[in-house]
């Protein structure tokens, strides 16, 4: 049987370069219908939104970063420039609710029919704060109507997660919390204004977030149908499936960007994912071996969000020499744990156990990658340069509620051998704290000192 764990769940509910992953086939029905662009009103949510609108849309990085330190200290301009030229900037479609603290709209991307449905949430601090800013596609037809939702399905998934998260979630405690708390909240009729799914799916994600702070835990609304789940016990996945994840994994080399060998002989490696090494070993290897004389290793995590556990500790065994015991993984529904090891045998020469490796990280190093730091770093084999990572340490299994809702469980909890805990909710501490930008050269002059 071939079973993976991963770290990371692909959501349909996430921060604004999602967006632009959902191709539109058709032109918005909104745009259609809303010729005049609508009038934001003036509350802390309105002016919160018009200031993100028009940082966005100027495509001028120090107008982009005048907002975020207005608005969203923590928010990576720099990596949200791309996604800028992608889209040519957002036309805005409506208004489709709004209060002081909290507004919601819809908007089309300039450089494409890619309607989007989007929220701000302000705090009420002065001055207020974007306390979060999701934006979600809408689908093929970019029609707020498809979305619409009625009091039995929001019954049925709150229902369904309730009963998942009693079943998996690696805190039973909480998961009895959440689920008396959606189902009071239910039955005081609270959700009967959340009548389209990604708004609803998105009030709910907030209350996850509120009650269990845990980053891993999403409620998503999925504009495309789900695929219903096989029952009876779990089977492979076919040779078609297997086929269609090597070429997406393989379009995109595996997640890796670099290996370069820089100055005074020094390797420098980045790759953005741990994929499966089922996959994805050979091109790990590769890159690897090809750095396998240098003097000293950095490996750039700072845009990597996770992965497979087996990738960890694959990757990792090019860096001990002897047998070492990696992470442990206790699965909520089964009781048992689950030992990571470095592997015995790897293609090719190992960068050994004595050469400096540096890790660099920033706060959208998450999940496997930050495993993968936070075993290096408890191992006493790694120099952490950078930023504290997010701060996701459970695996996830995902669960269908129905044909549109999935709610992805934590459902497996890291225990590191040597800590005895994780780094769920507060991320991992670098040894050399400087911004994310700043950690390649950060890293370089720790490498020119050493001997």
């Amino acid at each position: 049987m071939r079973h993976r764990v991963i770290f990371a769940f692909c959501i349909v509910v996430a921060q604004v370069p999602m967006l632009a992953t959902a191709q539109a086939n058709a032109k918005s029905e909104a745009h259609a219908t809303h010729s005049a662009s609508p009038v934001i009103p003036g509350t802390p949510a309105g002016r919160a939104l018009r200031a993100w609108l028009d940082a966005f849309n100027s495509g001028d990085t120090a107008q982009m970063a005048a907002y975020a330190r207005r608005y969203q200290p923590d928010r990576d301009v720099e990596s949200e420039m791309p996604f800028r030229k992608m889209t040519g900037g957002f036309e805005l479609l409506t208004i489709e609710r709004s209060e002081p603290y909290h507004i919601e709209y819809t908007v089309k991307e300039r450089n494409s029919p890619t309607a989007g449905y989007g929220v701000f949430d302000v705090t009420r601090s002065d001055p207020p704060r974007v306390a979060a800013a999701p934006l979600v596609a809408m689908g093929k037809d970019g029609s707020v109507a498809a979305l619409h939702i009625d009091a039995a399905t929001r019954a049925r998934v709150i229902a369904g997660a309730a009963a998942a998260l009693d079943t998996f979630y690696v805190f039973p405690p909480v998961a009895a919390t959440i689920g008396d708390s959606l189902r009071a909240r239910l039955a005081r009729g609270e959700y009967a204004a959340y009548d389209n799914g990604i708004a609803f799916a998105l009030e709910i994600n907030s209350e996850l977030r509120e009650i269990a702070h845990d980053k891993h835990l999403r409620f998503n609304y999925s504009t495309r149908p789900i695929p219903a789940e096989p029952s009876g016990p779990e089977v492979a996945p076919t040779a078609d499936e297997i086929a269609r994840e090597r070429r997406q994994l393989e379009s995109r080399n595996c997640g890796f960007v670099k290996a370069e060998q820089l100055e005074g002989n020094v390797g420098y490696i980045r790759f953005d994912m741990f994929a499966d090494p089922d996959i994805c070993g050979a091109t790990a290897s590769a890159a690897m071996s090809f750095l396998a004389n240098t003097r000293a290793l950095i490996i750039d995590l700072r845009d990597n969000g996770g992965g497979s556990p087996m990738m960890v500790a694959y990757i990792a065994s090019y860096l001990f020499d002897a047998r070492t015991h990696l992470n442990d993984l206790w699965n909520r529904k089964s009781g048992e744990t689950k030992e990571y090891w470095t592997v015995d045998s790897i293609p090719g020469p190992r960068y050994g156990a004595n050469k400096p490796v540096y890790i660099l990280t920033s706060k959208r190093t998450f999940s496997g990658a930050e495993e993968f730091t936070y075993d290096l770093k408890s191992l006493k084999r790694a120099t952490i340069v950078g930023e504290t990572t997010g701060g996701g340490a459970h695996t996830v299994s995902g669960h269908r509620l129905d044909e549109h809702f999935m709610i992805g469980v934590p459902n497996a909890r890291a225990i590191n051998p040597v800590t005895h805990t994780n780094w769920e909710g507060v991320g991992v501490e670098p040894d050399v704290k400087v911004p994310a930008k700043d950690a390649l050269a950060a890293a370089e002059k720790l490498v020119a000192v050493r001997p």
